[in-house]
C-alpha cells in the first residue's frame, strides 16, 4: 500500500494506478474531473490529491451542488453582497474567495444549473468572479475538482450540461473504478474499517470469520466502499461474539448477491435496503428521507441505528 497523507487502501493494481495518478495530478493547477460510480471514494480522491499537493497548507473546501437549492449554490461559490436578493443583510464571502490558494471540491458537479455553468466557465477561462450583486472584480487563485457519479458526456448531448464546461473539466480526468474491479482492496478495505468502526462503538479485539471473509471477497458490491462500511458498520451492531460471522451480514452478502429462494428476501433486508437507498438519495436528510419512506422521523432514527446507517 502506498503511503500517502490520507487514508486510501491500494493494494489492487488499479488502485495504485489511481494513486499514482493522484500523485501527478497534485503537482499541476490544473482543474481536475473525478469520475465514477456513488460510493467508490471520489470525495476521499480529491482530498488525498489536496494533501498531495502544494496547497496542502491552504483551505480546502467542499460544495454539494446536489443537495443544496441553486440559489444557495450559487451563492456558496460566489459570495453575495449586501442587498443582492432577499435576506442578503450582510456581505457573504464565497467559496472561491475563501479558498484563497487551496482547493475547491464541487461534488456532483453535473446537478449545476446552466445559468451557474456558464458563470463557471468564465471562472475557469479568465480565472475571475464577482460576488452577486456586487461589481468588484475578484481575482481566483484555488484548484478546482470537480467530482460527478453521472455520464457527462451524455449529459452534454442531451443538452443538460455545457459542452465547453465539460471540456474544460476533463482536462485531467481521474475514474476511481469500482469496488468489484479493485477485489485485492475488498478485505484490507475492509479490516481498516471495522477497525476505525470497532473503536467508535466501544468494541475491541473483534475481527471477521473465515466465512465472512470469503463472502465479503465474493459479493459484488453495487454500492462499492459506502456499502462495504456499511455493511461492517451493521454487523459488529448485530454481533454478539468478538468475531464477526456470516449471520451478522445482510442475506445479500450471506448469498453472493443472488438469494437460493428464486429472489425471495426478508422483510428486514428489504427494509435494510430501502432506507439505505433513500438516505443516499436524499443525502442523508432525516426529514425528507421519513417524508419518502412514509415514516415519522423518529422511526427512522430508530431504524437507521438498528441496521447501523451513518
Amino acid at each position: 500500500m502506498s503511503d500517502v497523507p490520507v487514508p486510501w487502501i491500494a493494494h489492487d493494481p488499479a488502485s495504485e494506478k489511481v494513486v499514482d495518478l493522484a500523485r501527478r495530478v497534485a503537482e499541476t493547477s490544473t482543474t481536475v474531473l473525478i469520475t465514477g460510480e456513488s460510493g467508490t471514494g471520489k470525495d476521499q480522491l480529491a482530498r488525498l490529491i489536496h494533501e498531495l499537493s502544494p496547497r496542502r497548507d491552504a483551505p480546502y473546501l467542499k460544495i454539494d451542488c446536489a443537495s443544496l437549492p441553486h440559489e444557495l449554490v450559487e451563492s456558496e461559490l460566489f459570495g453575495h453582497e449586501r442587498g443582492a436578493f432577499t435576506g442578503a443583510v450582510d456581505r457573504k464571502f464565497g467559496r472561491l474567495e475563501m479558498a484563497g490558494g487551496g482547493t475547491i471540491v464541487l461534488d456532483e458537479v453535473a446537478a449545476l444549473t446552466t445559468a451557474i455553468q456558464s458563470k463557471l466557465l468564465r471562472v475557469l477561462e479568465e480565472r475571475t468572479f464577482e460576488r452577486l450583486g456586487g461589481t468588484e472584480t475578484l481575482r481566483i487563485d484555488a484548484r478546482l475538482i470537480a467530482l460527478t457519479n453521472a455520464d457527462l458526456a451524455r449529459a452534454v448531448s442531451a443538452h443538460r450540461f455545457r459542452e465547453d464546461l465539460y471540456f474544460r473539466l476533463s482536462v485531467l480526468t481521474v475514474q476511481v473504478p469500482a469496488l468489484r474491479d479493485r477485489p485485492s482492496d475488498i478485505m484490507p478495505l475492509a479490516d481498516h474499517m471495522l477497525e476505525r468502526l470497532a473503536f467508535v462503538h466501544g468494541r475491541t479485539d473483534i475481527t471477521f470469520s473465515e466465512a465472512a471473509r470469503q463472502a465479503l471477497v465474493s459479493y459484488g458490491w453495487p454500492g462499492n466502499v459506502r456499502e462495504l462500511k456499511n455493511a461492517i458498520e451493521r454487523a459488529l451492531v448485530f454481533a454478539q461474539a468478538s468475531v464477526l460471522t456470516l449471520e451478522d451480514f445482510p442475506e445479500s452478502i450471506r448469498t453472493g448477491g443472488s438469494t437460493p429462494t428464486s429472489g425471495l428476501r426478508s422483510l428486514e433486508e428489504i427494509e435494510h435496503e430501502a432506507i439505505q437507498a433513500t438516505l443516499e438519495a436524499t443525502r442523508y436528510k432525516i426529514t425528507r428521507a421519513a417524508e419518502v419512506l412514509g415514516i415519522s422521523r423518529k422511526t427512522l432514527l430508530d431504524k437507521r441505528k438498528k441496521y447501523g446507517l451513518h
